[in-house]
């Protein structure tokens, strides 16, 4: 015997029954809870099988339960409680807006029952309804009465009936708690449906007892030469599958029951008996009539409960803990949210949360918030901007068929490290820098330039235009448009990732407490971040005040790029000089400090090399023959040169993507958004709203109190029993 068997063995099985009941009805009423360890009988079967008569047998009495032509919807929970010193049977009915049982006369039980499951219709319902039986003519235990299965239905009204119940039905036999009272007709056991249907859900029957009803009808069928393998079911039913062949009452429709239903209860238990032993029997007696059938449930319940009474009492016990810590939050939920200070607590809150992303570019790794691949992250990017009908292009290239095909060209191809990877945070920024080089690199003139573009560019005026004019003018006209669209890309690219990290700051400050870097950042991290996920108000407004510091970054990232866009294209012989550093030779070899006198002779070397890119300009447009004979090999000279001018300053301008984001959008971003969140302003009309906001809050809390109340008096229950049982046990050792 296990140690929760041994526990309560000595404890009465009715009182026992009774504190479970009580329980789990509490914490069903008041939590909601259905996944309890605390285990119940279902009894289950088709219709007319005899699963009323057996729940009938069970209480010791006869009663009218009507549930109407389409017979029950729900299930009804039936208590019964053995009371020796009744002389009359007491009903009762559990109202739980009042958490108590109500006693009520037997026919308005039946009445209220029958009410119950009219009321559904041709719906059903997963609402219980609860009664409870005191007499000295049943035996302690509870069951749970379901729907029957409908094997026919004559419309579809009631073929969608029979569908609900069965899916009710399944839902409690999936349950691995509940035990199941299988009800069959006796007769051939290759043919019972309902057993079949617990096969599926118990395919080693741990958890499934099946009741063979209606014996008697088979009587003539036994003999001595077949009665033990018609008992095993010829094979057809496992060995290790608890089975009990009965008798119940019975009598013609229409009429009284010829004596007291207690005495015809036991004569039908009597006779299987005595039938079974006539037909040589014996040997499996202990699985034939009610009696046998009773005693087996009643002891099996008295232990399945004893069993749960420590793994009930661990569960109350952490949910308990739980709900305590959700009082504790709420508290300080409320608390942040009075009205008077709200102000003042959401600007606090705000600066909390701009110093949090600080951490997350810095790459918080803990965090798993909207980790995400570069494919699913230029998938929610595309689907964006096409919502907003933005006008710029999303695809570098119109040779890209999509976007899987542009991903593809990256990963394959241009070989972007972390394409695949799932990042978010500073990792995910780095990966995006590394996309919109590689994007910008993709610009290419709108249209090829023809020769009258060029002959147009050149014209005639008063003072000489030079080719180094007209390769100006047609970069301005041709060349700056697929820059602008470029840096458009770029800029919103960047601003929707720092949208996109709002989720991931606040499960940084949430997921910090408890960490091993716990101590390494701010103690009001979880308690912000508790406040900002608790009240939508709060996180409405911190959203709002960084996603317009992100509009204000990125209206100031482009504007200066643009100025320096049209710098460029207005004298682009000055952006193109080449730097003056070079490098040299192809090994890290050891060096020695440069001298004075080295530093000297270096300086001008490096001034001019900075002409080196001007010479070769020079050099290509002295080759540019100026004869109006030679204007066809011009015209393709300058043609020439306005594309290596271009790719010029294409390489250069995407060389410093990385730069101009770091210093123009990033680091003013980092720096100034605590300072935006310290600005925040609350209007008249928000303050009051946010103060129905919090009468709800307060709502919520009592709530919550009185779950944790419950709680507490559930445990106080379990553990009463737990002690009176351990007393009881040491006074009579």
């Amino acid at each position: 015997m296990d140690q929760g068997s041994s526990l309560f063995a000595a404890g009465g099985r009715s009182e026992l029954l009774d504190v479970i009941s009580r329980v789990k009805s509490n914490l069903y009423d008041a939590l909601g809870v259905l996944d309890f360890p605390i285990p119940q009988f279902i009894l289950i079967g088709k219709q007319s099988v005899g699963k009323s008569r057996l729940i009938e047998a069970l209480a010791g009495e006869t009663f009218n339960f009507i549930s109407g032509t389409l017979g029950s919807r729900r299930p009804t929970v039936l208590e019964f409680r053995n009371v020796s010193e009744y002389t009359e049977s007491r009903w009762l009915i559990f109202n739980r807006e009042s958490d108590n049982w109500e006693a009520r006369p037997t026919s308005e039980v039946m009445r209220y029952l029958g009410e119950m499951h009219e009321s559904l219709g041709l719906s059903v319902s997963d609402i219980a309804v609860n009664v409870r039986i005191e007499s000295a003519h049943c035996c302690d235990m509870q069951i749970i009465d379901l729907p029957g299965f409908r094997d026919f239905a004559m419309d579809d009204e009631k073929q969608k009936l029979a569908e609900k119940i069965q899916s009710l039905v399944t839902g409690f036999m999936e349950d691995k708690k509940n035990v199941m009272l299988c009800v069959e007709e006796a007769g051939d056991a290759a043919n019972l449906s309902t057993l079949t249907k617990c096969k599926k859900y118990d395919p080693k029957f741990e958890r499934t007892i099946l009741i063979r009803n209606k014996l008697d009808k088979y009587y003539r069928d036994l003999t001595s030469e077949n009665v033990g393998e018609w008992l095993k079911g010829f094979g057809d039913l496992p060995d290790k599958l608890p089975r009990f062949a009965l008798t119940l009452p019975n009598w013609k429709d229409g009429e009284h029951p010829p004596k007291p239903f207690v005495e015809m209860r036991a004569d039908a238990d009597t006779q299987d008996i005595a039938q079974i032993k006539a037909k040589g029997g014996e040997k499996m007696i202990s699985t034939i009539g009610y009696s046998n059938f009773a005693n087996y449930v009643g002891n099996k319940l008295e232990r399945m409960f004893a069993e749960a009474i420590v793994p009930v009492m661990n569960k109350v016990a952490d949910l308990k803990e739980k709900i305590e810590l959700e009082k504790q939050t709420l508290e300080d939920v409320i608390d942040y949210s009075n009205p008077r200070i709200l102000e003042n607590n959401v600007r606090e809150a705000g600066m909390s949360f701009g110093r949090s992303l600080q951490h997350v570019m810095e790459g918080f790794i803990s965090s798993e918030a909207n980790r995400i691949t570069l494919l699913e992250e230029l998938q929610e990017f595309h689907e964006h901007h096409n919502m907003l009908g933005s006008s710029f292009p999303l695809l570098p290239s119109d040779d890209f068929s999509c976007l899987e095909d542009y991903c593809q060209t990256l990963e394959h191809e241009i070989h972007l490290p972390s394409v695949n990877v799932e990042v978010n945070g500073g990792a995910q920024f780095r990966r995006m820098m590394a996309e919109v080089e590689i994007f910008c690199r993709f610009a290419e003139l709108t249209l090829e330039t023809k020769e009258v573009d060029v002959i147009q560019a050149k014209g005639v005026g008063v003072h000489d235009i030079t080719w180094s004019d007209v390769v100006k003018k047609l970069l301005i006209s041709e060349a700056h448009q697929p820059m602008r669209t470029k840096i458009k890309y770029v800029a919103e690219r960047i601003a929707f990732f720092f949208k996109s990290q709002k989720p991931v700051c606040l499960d940084f400050m949430f997921k910090i407490i408890g960490t091993s870097e716990e101590k390494m950042f701010s103690a009001l991290f979880p308690k912000y971040a508790a406040a900002i996920h608790a009240n939508e108000f709060v996180r409405h407004m911190i959203y709002e005040c960084f996603d317009r510091a992100v509009e204000r970054q990125k209206d100031q990232f482009l504007t200066l790029f643009y100025n320096t866009l049209t710098s460029v294209f207005a004298n682009p012989w000055v952006f193109l000089k080449k730097a003056s550093a070079e490098v040299t030779g192809d090994e890290l070899d050891d060096l020695t400090l440069p001298t004075f006198e080295d530093s000297k002779k270096r300086v001008p070397q490096e001034i001019d090399a900075r002409l080196g890119i001007e010479n070769i300009l020079q050099r290509w447009l002295a080759k540019i023959p100026t004869e109006m004979t030679k204007i066809e090999i011009a015209v393709d000279m300058g043609q020439m040169l306005l594309l290596k001018t271009f790719q010029f300053i294409r390489c250069n301008i995407s060389d410093q993507i990385d730069l101009y984001a770091e210093s123009f959008f990033k680091l003013p971003m980092l720096r100034r958004l605590e300072e935006d969140m310290r600005a925040i302003e609350l209007s008249d009309t928000q303050m009051e709203l946010q103060q129905e906001k919090t009468a709800d809050l307060a709502q919520e809390f009592a709530t919550i109190e009185k779950k944790l109340k419950t709680l507490e008096s559930c445990d106080a229950t379990l553990r009463a029993y737990v002690g009176k049982i351990k007393r009881t046990r040491r006074e009579e050792i």
